[in-house]
């Protein structure tokens, strides 16, 4: 029934008689305007910062591998160069003994001859199994990053700066110098060829 005193409200529309039109009800999951652009944008972006992490981690491990074999191969050089005084006094043993006086020595100074020969080789040996080789540059054009010139000797017979007399041997440990070989340079003759390119490594010794 309808109350004959109710009058109708012209604010509500319902009272009123009409249909109401609702706004179109949008589902949370799609996709506004625009979104799809911002997805690829931080997908992007994340792919991005993967791969920089990715190759910030194989810096890292190449780094640290590098840092492990320097180590194992340079990790006893202050011994090496210690060791290097004992090789030194006893190539100046063998040198101290006149070839003629090793002809004709007695068997007793023969034996110790041979003696401080076998332990010179010993000694080289080991330091040759642990990265350390000796090299001799006799005849080699002057490098000053393998050998020291102590003084120079006239002898046109050979090229300018030509390695011809060795004072002491040098010693490489891996790929750098331990020692440096003490040398006298030539001069007085025609300069020496420029050394190869890729001849960055002393001779060994004979």
């Amino acid at each position: 029934m309808t109350d004959p005193d109710r009058k109708d409200d012209p604010a509500n529309p319902a009272q009123a008689g009409e249909p109401v039109v609702s706004k179109p009800y949008i589902m949370p999951d799609d996709p506004e305007e625009g979104s799809v652009e911002a997805l690829a944008r931080e997908v992007a972006e994340s792919r991005d910062r993967m791969l920089r992490t990715l190759a910030e981690m194989e810096n890292l491990r190449q780094r640290t591998r590098r840092e492990v074999a320097d180590a194992k191969t340079y990790g006893i050089t202050g011994f090496a160069r210690d060791i290097l005084d004992i090789a030194d006094n006893l190539q100046r043993a063998l040198d101290a003994v006149p070839t003629e006086a090793k002809a004709a020595a007695d068997p007793g100074l023969k034996a110790l001859i041979e003696g401080v020969e076998l332990t010179e080789r010993s000694l080289l040996n080991t330091l040759e199994k642990n990265g350390v080789k000796k090299f001799d540059p006799s005849g080699e054009k002057f490098d000053p990053n393998f050998q020291q010139a102590m003084y120079e000797v006239p002898d046109p017979s050979v090229p300018a700066g030509t390695v011809v007399q060795v004072v002491q041997a040098g010693y490489m440990i891996g790929e750098r110098v331990l020692r440096p070989a003490l040398v006298g340079v030539s001069k007085g003759g025609a300069k020496a060829e420029p050394a190869a390119a890729n001849g960055n490594e002393p001779g060994n010794a004979a």
